[in-house]
């Protein structure tokens, strides 16, 4: 009789194919919760620039370039029109002040003063005359009571023994009356003129004074005029060195023509222009620094021109201590504006990415072979760093060249 074979529920197939499910579903699981579904990229790691984020000082500047200019200039303008008879000094020479630089003739100017100076002598002289007629009515009316006086001493004596001898009816009565007539008559003669003197003493004075100011005024015009052909002759106001154009002998000059400068030698300014967004930063005594000749040197901003021209505004800037040696007048130095005091602060180093991300991102190297993005926050900067707010910390290794080439890839493979 033939035995059942009992049918095995677990056979190496069935082990196998259900072995096999469930590693494919382990798989799939995997893909779908722990692998990594971000783009990437890959990109020669040689094409790269990476920079280490560390903590240093940070200093917010500007890179500016100023033009070398000297710390006092002179300009010589000309007053009074006219050609150029001479030329004493050239461009380029060291003068002392007081040099002669030019000589200008100007015939219708020199005229012109002559008849001016004529017109002033004589209303000098119409002044002192009339000043000496005032002190001659004064000398006469002195005169005049000097007279009187000694009218009076020869008539009260006498008028006083008449009267004397009246009252004894010693003399007659006509003899006494034309002695005492005589005597006052003199006596309101004298009170007259006095009283007149003293009216025209108060005048005099007043007289005597405007003819004194009047003089006085008209002497110092005439001593003016010979001011007006002194301008004629261009002299150097400074000692210092002379910068003119070209001149020729009977070149024309124009009434306030520009005719050169005279500049302080070894003295030096530097003229830097600066974008007019950097206007509410920017005060007097900022400091700057700038190289020359493998030499660093501190400047301090000492003006700020109010004007803005095509967007930019123009600063003073002179050397605190030593100045360059060899520096030329319109030499150009580059130099460096800071901007506020000096703070540690975590860096990065500036790079093309900026352009790319706006500094809300980068690509952080997670090992030799992988860079990764993450969010950053940035905050000042200067022409080396960024300030570093938040995203990453010291040590961090960043792709700071630029992104142009890595699309919306969240992952770079670097070969």
């Amino acid at each position: 009789m033939d035995k059942k074979i009992a049918k095995k529920t677990w056979t190496v197939k069935r082990i196998g194919t259900y072995l096999g499910i469930a590693l494919l579903v382990s798989f799939v699981g995997y893909q779908f919760i722990f692998a990594d579904r971000r783009s990437t990229f890959k990109t020669d790691r040689d094409k790269l620039t990476v920079s280490t984020v560390q903590r240093g000082e940070f200093k917010e500047f500007i890179p500016q370039t100023g033009t070398v200019e000297p710390a006092r200039t002179v300009y010589l303008d000309a007053i009074e029109g006219g050609n150029i008879k001479r030329i004493v000094s050239e461009s380029g020479q060291l003068l002392k002040k007081g040099d002669v630089i030019l000589e200008l003739t100007n015939l219708n100017r020199e005229l012109t003063v002559l008849q001016q100076e004529a017109s002033f002598n004589e209303s000098i002289n119409r002044a002192r005359e009339t000043k000496l007629n005032i002190m001659r009515n004064d000398l006469d009316q002195r005169q005049q009571l000097a007279l009187i006086d000694n009218q009076l001493a020869i008539l009260e004596p006498q008028y006083q023994r008449q009267k004397q001898l009246y009252e004894k009816k010693l003399i007659s009565k006509q003899d006494f009356e034309r002695t005492e007539a005589d005597y006052r008559y003199n006596l309101e003669r004298k009170r007259i003129t006095y009283e007149v003197y003293r009216n025209d003493s108060i005048d005099r004075i007043r007289q005597l004074k405007f003819t004194a100011e009047s003089e006085q005024k008209m002497m110092i015009s005439l001593n003016n005029l010979s001011k007006i052909l002194d301008n004629l002759i261009i002299r150097a106001p400074i000692d210092g060195q002379l910068s003119t154009p070209h001149w020729e002998i009977g070149q024309a000059v124009s009434q306030g023509q520009r005719l050169g400068q005279v500049d302080i030698v070894g003295s030096y300014k530097v003229r830097v222009p600066i974008d007019e967004l950097y206007l509410p930063k920017i005060s007097v005594g900022l400091p700057a620094s700038t190289s020359f000749a493998n030499k660093d040197y501190r400047l301090a901003i000492t003006y700020i021109y109010p004007n803005i021209q095509n967007g930019r505004f123009e600063v003073d800037m002179e050397f605190e201590g030593e100045t360059p040696q060899g520096i030329r007048r319109g030499q150009s130095l580059r130099m460096r504006i800071e901007l506020g005091q000096a703070s540690e602060e975590l860096l990065l180093p500036v790079g093309g990415f900026y352009k790319d991300t706006g500094g809300n991102w980068v690509f952080v190297l997670e090992d030799d072979n992988k860079a990764v993005r993450r969010n950053i926050k940035l905050g000042r900067k200067n022409s080396e760093n960024f300030e570093v707010l938040e995203g990453l910390q010291p040590g961090d290794r960043v792709i700071t060249s630029s992104y142009e080439n890595f699309g919306n890839n969240e992952v770079l493979i670097l070969n």
